[in-house]
């Protein structure tokens, strides 16, 4: 069952300030002893990493094109269990999803499925009376999703942010519960991957600290604590029934059973996007997952039956992985010897013969997949995917989907063409993507196990044939 305090940070736009004013929300909650969990709405990776650096439990991702609606409602009661109050950060603007003409996949339908009130953040910059026009306009377009209370941000003073105030309680009948002056200062800085290390280092604690002093001053937490009351949301355990939540919600490192196979799993600062929801299904069909660290100088673990290698930033530290030769060796020979290997994103970057960043420098990498990846400047791919797997993949055959999604600066080039992991559709149609031989399965397709649980339980299964000698 989740907490009885909830509520979701909604933007009208991409810009507006919804990461800057969940940030600050969650850090002044949190100073005032409450225990916050956060969520993110959407694939991202990245603000999920503020959110537990800020609150201290792990932030998890709601998706609802991803994953069916029920799953996607136990993965929230699930996270937000022992919390005091859940804050779900929105993604783009609050009707933006999968689909221009209906709300699958947005914050509103989130919002609505785990029925929890909005909190609107509004670009009030350079305007007054307008500011209700636009707030009345999200009110309308679907009113199940129900608005609680407004932020204004990026007023021009506290004159003007009572301009605001008044014409939108007026006309729209919520509260406007506080605000945040134009601090160009104060900005979070621009979110990329290369930004996660020095979250994770704590270089930018003083920043959040600051958003919770700008929030407290400017912002009716008290108010804010009454708006997000309301009923829990029950929901019947089902596919994660299995594994129980640790410490600050994190999942035990070790499953309960006699009969466990145990995934090595590359964790580090160049190694770092994993849904939570990953692990725990591997857990719950008899996996101990071994973390450790390839950019720290840790090789695979001599007593591993898998291996998973996940998303991340390869590139930023290429000079420090290329150099470490003893932890290179150890991947090949893991992989060469058959242990059952997921290979996504960055991970997939790392196991090619060379990683060649933006300045035109080439670093040699494990060298198992023959072909060579090239940094760009901007996105080179970015989106859901329908994934469908083929024959030779052994987590996803050629009859079986999964759903997940692209995130990628890079892009990958073989002199001849190799067997592929996935056939991926997207907004721009369907392609082949990755690599798959033997016990190795890698591309740039991040996967979601709860869209199909089954790739989490052939994993294990194929790891206890290996094991097993078979």
């Amino acid at each position: 069952m989740s907490t009885s305090r909830r509520l979701v940070i909604a933007g009208t736009g991409s810009g507006a300030g919804k990461t800057t004013v969940t940030i600050g929300l969650m850090a002044a909650l949190k100073r005032r002893g409450h225990v916050v969990q956060g969520f993110k709405c959407g694939p991202d990776y990245i603000d999920p990493t503020y959110h537990t650096a800020v609150t201290g439990r792990v932030s998890r991702n709601l998706d609802s094109w991803m994953l069916d609606h029920h799953t996607m409602k136990e993965i929230f009661a699930r996270g937000s269990n022992g919390s005091d109050i859940a804050i779900i950060e929105g993604v783009m603007g609050m009707y933006d999803g999968k689909d221009p003409t209906n709300d699958k996949g947005s914050t509103a339908e989130i919002s609505i499925l785990t029925k929890t009130p909005v909190l609107l953040v509004i670009n009030a910059q350079s305007m007054a009376r307008s500011a209700a026009a636009i707030v009345k306009g999200f009110q309308m377009l679907n009113q199940q999703a129900r608005i609680v209370g407004v932020i204004a941000n990026k007023v021009g003073s506290e004159g003007h942010y009572k301009i605001v105030k008044t014409a939108i309680e007026q006309e729209c009948g919520v509260p406007v519960v506080g605000y945040l002056k134009r601090e160009s200062d104060l900005e979070i800085p621009e979110r990329h991957l290369g930004l996660v290390p020095s979250v994770e280092r704590g270089e930018l604690n003083p920043l959040f600290e600051r958003l919770a002093e700008l929030i407290a001053d400017t912002v009716d937490l008290d108010q804010i604590w009454e708006l997000a009351k309301t009923e829990p949301l029950s929901v019947e355990p089902r596919m994660f029934a299995a594994v129980p939540l640790g410490e600050a919600g994190h999942p035990p490192s070790e499953a309960a059973g006699e009969d466990l196979v145990k995934i090595a799993v590359a964790k580090d600062p160049a190694f770092h996007f994993y849904y939570p929801e990953n692990f725990e299904l591997l857990q719950a069909y008899g996996a101990k997952l071994l973390f450790f660290s390839p950019l720290a100088g840790e090789p695979v673990p001599e007593d591993a039956d898998g291996l998973y290698i996940g998303g991340g930033f390869p590139e930023e530290f290429a000079a420090e992985l290329s150099r470490n030769e003893a932890v290179l060796a150890s991947f090949r020979k893991a992989i060469r010897s058959g242990l059952p290997t997921l290979a996504e994103c960055g991970g997939f970057m790392y196991l090619t013969e060379a990683i060649e960043t933006t300045d035109g420098s080439s670093y040699p990498m494990v060298g198992l997949i023959k072909g060579k990846v090239t940094m760009q400047k901007r996105l080179a791919a970015l989106g859901y995917r329908e994934i469908t797997g083929t024959a030779n993949n052994f987590l996803l055959g050629s009859d079986e989907q999964a759903k997940g999604h692209e995130f990628h600066y890079s892009i990958f080039a073989a002199d001849s063409e190799l067997p592929c992991a996935y056939q991926t559709k997207g907004m721009r149609g369907s392609k082949s993507e990755g690599y798959a031989q033997d016990n190795l399965v890698a591309g740039y397709t991040h996967l979601h196990f709860a869209s199909n649980p089954g790739l989490a339980k052939r994993w294990v299964e194929r790891c206890r044939e290996v094991k097993a000698g078979g």
